[in-house]
């Protein structure tokens, strides 16, 4: 059934005691149901899936590699998240699966780990590499986009971690790394979320063209932009003095 052809219905609690056995098959046939308690939603019926089950039907009709074929609320996404094995992220209301790196993915993202941690010898802020979730609150939307950036360098570790020891701040430079499936989400969706919420700098990495994007970002907008070849010295927009030569990150050899 399609998201569009499902009914919801709002009762009362004492509405689901005086019919029970309706709203239990109305809920069976892949339906809502909302109850209310003093005028307040309180609980919903939902059809059980596990886990495995919603990763099917959804895989079915879902293009690429969305999963969930609907608009869910972050705290829906927080739980499924927290029950689930699989890797996934949070954009703009839709959840993503992510697939396996490649070798040259993994070989670029260790290179820059080495690169970037070298660098931050004795200064304040920490380099981190996926999987590591990041909560981006993006300016004037009410939930944040979950994701799970390949590297960024957080300077407010110390202060934005939880007491479940999750990192809930905004990293200062983000870095992802190019694939066929996520190259359009990449160079558009996650572009658009580090601006709005806050990131300094974001470098995009082309494995396939061997070239480094650096958006350097100011109020909310993007303030720079510069492309670097395999052969040039790609510098930072924001961390004075840091700079990584291209050879240095691209391996010798592609996939």
């Amino acid at each position: 059934m399609r998201d569009k052809d499902k009914v919801k219905k709002i009762i009362t609690a004492t509405e689901l005691k005086q019919n029970l056995g309706m709203y239990l098959e109305h809920v069976m046939n892949d339906n809502e149901v909302v109850i209310s308690k003093n005028g307040k939603k309180a609980v919903r019926l939902a059809p059980y899936l596990t886990n495995y089950d919603r990763y099917l039907a959804v895989k079915e009709k879902a293009p690429d590699y969305q999963y969930g074929g609907k608009k869910v609320s972050y705290e829906e996404f927080m739980e499924i998240y927290e029950k689930s094995d699989l890797r996934m992220e949070f954009i703009n209301g839709e959840i993503v699966l992510l697939g396996s790196p490649t070798a040259t993915h993994q070989e670029i993202s260790g290179n820059l780990y080495v690169e970037l941690r070298e660098y931050l010898k004795g200064k304040k802020c920490k380099v981190f590499y996926a999987p590591f979730d990041v909560h981006f609150n993006k300016e004037g939307f009410k939930e944040p986009d979950v994701m799970q950036p390949d590297l960024i360098i957080a300077c407010d570790v110390d202060e934005s971690t939880n007491e479940k020891g999750r990192y809930m701040g905004t990293p200062d430079l983000v870095i992802e790394i190019l694939s066929p499936n996520t190259r359009s989400k990449d160079m558009v969706d996650k572009l658009s979320t580090f601006m709005i919420s806050g990131v300094k700098e974001y470098w995009v990495i082309d494995p396939e063209q061997e070239v480094v994007l650096v958006y350097g970002f100011k109020d909310l907008d993007v303030d720079h932009f510069k492309t670097y070849q395999k052969q040039d010295v790609v510098k930072s927009y924001w961390f004075a003095h840091l700079e990584v030569a291209g050879p240095a990150i691209f391996p010798f050899f592609t996939d």
